[in-house]
């Protein structure tokens, strides 16, 4: 076909990618995501803070990856690393690669609990090793979880993550298909920021629980003062361990997570796509006696925890988590962008009393949320009793107007945003409260 043949012919449009999506992708969604018709669009590319949509419509991005994008889509640093290192080499197996060799050592120096790491390729993986290890060391059954807390998309996080009311305690559901019910009895679930009643928990099955499993900061929902302290002392006391999944908070609080942020330093810590700057990398940090029980020169004995995956210490993705940690270690960049995070938060916070909706920012940090209540959740509970259909109403407007969000989930600022992406967030809720009013 000649050039000018080609040239006549249509681009695709991005009704011809949906009609393609439509056929081929359940709900014409990627995983647990679809936006509804009127709102949805299909993502060309992303620079700094804002997606550019096929049709050339730019949105402010607050998804920013699932958190993983924390300095933008395109930081120079990670671009230019990731390109220098793919004319070297997709993907290796088998056997150490000096990007992943530089990055565990970088890993183990910044992470508090870390005396050594095993690499993953998402953050879900990390959590199912963290109960493995767990259970081949303790030689104990059962894992302790928080209502509504979201641990990936493995059949043992699939307790008590979308409930929709209150658990009998301990007893976990599952509440989505295709989970083993035998599955049931090795998990248990309390109510987030509630220490009296993981200590009664405890005290009644510590005998058969290998560990507690929480997210530092549960979605949008911050731990109260003194809860992770007190899940440190009463791991300790009934000789249980506690893990940290740090999938959302890693690197997001401060260059030590969570367990700098908050001061508590978990046994083993789980962490997501940010250890690749956004690519298929994840890690376990841990005590060295509970990360060698993956040794593999350990195989055949009862305390193995085997691990393996095609993809773990991918050299590309390493390289990407190299030159992001890089910029993570910059002079006052957490000073910077915290301010900046609670600045953004407090104009937000400004237009929702402008238009006397009954709605706060949930959140704190990087982390935010509008929900239709009038004080911070303690708890997921607390969550379900705010007015969740007029936040998927806000957020569904939010989308009309430029600005992109999931409908009643958590959302991030990250560090590429800018002043002039503030602005545009206001014009666009500002529209979309007065909507909400009208």
């Amino acid at each position: 076909m000649s050039e000018a043949e080609m040239a006549n012919i249509p681009a695709a449009t991005q009704d011809d990618y949906y009609a393609i999506a439509e056929a081929t992708l359940p709900g014409a969604g990627l995983g647990g995501y679809s936006l509804p018709e009127d709102t949805r669009f299909i993502i060309r590319e992303g620079h700094g803070g804002r997606l550019t949509s096929m049709e050339g419509r730019e949105y402010i991005d607050y998804v920013c990856g699932a958190g993983a994008t924390i300095i933008g889509h395109d930081h120079p640093a990670v671009i230019e690393a990731v390109q220098e290192r793919a004319a070297k080499g997709l993907h290796f197996f088998g056997t150490l690669n000096d990007a992943a060799v530089e990055l565990a050592d970088r890993l183990v120096s910044v992470i508090p609990c870390a005396e050594r790491i095993i690499f993953t390729t998402t953050g879900s993986e990390a959590t199912s090793y963290c109960m493995r290890i767990a259970r081949a060391v303790m030689g104990k059954p059962k894992i302790l979880k928080f209502e509504g807390a979201y641990h990936g998309n493995h059949d043992y996080a699939s307790f008590s993550q979308f409930p929709t009311h209150a658990a009998n305690y301990p007893m976990a559901t599952s509440d989505i298909g295709g989970v083993p019910e035998a599955l049931q009895d090795t998990m248990m679930v309390a109510p987030y920021n509630d220490l009296e009643t993981v200590e009664s928990i405890l005290s009644e099955h510590a005998g058969e629980i290998a560990a507690i499993i929480a997210e530092p900061v549960q979605r949008i929902i911050f731990p109260r003062s003194g809860f992770l302290e007190g899940l440190r002392r009463l791991a300790d006391k009934f000789g249980v361990l506690l893990i940290f999944d740090e999938v959302v908070t890693g690197f997001r609080l401060s260059i030590a997570g969570a367990q700098g942020h908050f001061g508590v330093t978990p046994d083993l810590a789980s962490y997501g796509k940010i250890v690749g700057g956004g690519g298929p990398l994840g890690c376990v940090g841990g005590r060295a006696d509970l990360i060698d029980a993956t040794n593999p020169n350990r195989k055949g004995r009862t305390d193995y925890a085997y691990i393996n995956g095609t993809l773990h210490g991918n050299p590309i993705a390493a390289v990407a988590g190299l030159a992001t940690l890089k910029v993570l270690q910059e002079k006052d960049f957490y000073d910077h962008f915290h301010g900046k995070a609670d600045r953004f938060r407090k104009a937000f916070c400004d237009v929702l009393a402008r238009h006397s909706l009954n709605a706060i920012v949930a959140g704190q940090a990087s982390f935010w949320q509008f929900l239709f209540t009038e004080n911070e959740p303690a708890n997921q509970m607390d969550v379900l009793a705010s007015d969740m259909q007029r936040s998927a109403t806000l957020d569904g407007e939010l989308l009309r107007n430029g600005v992109y969000v999931l409908p009643n989930v958590r959302r991030f600022f990250s560090a590429a945003h800018t002043d002039a992406d503030l602005e545009v967030s206001l014009d666009a809720l500002n529209a979309a409260c007065g909507t909400m009013v009208a």
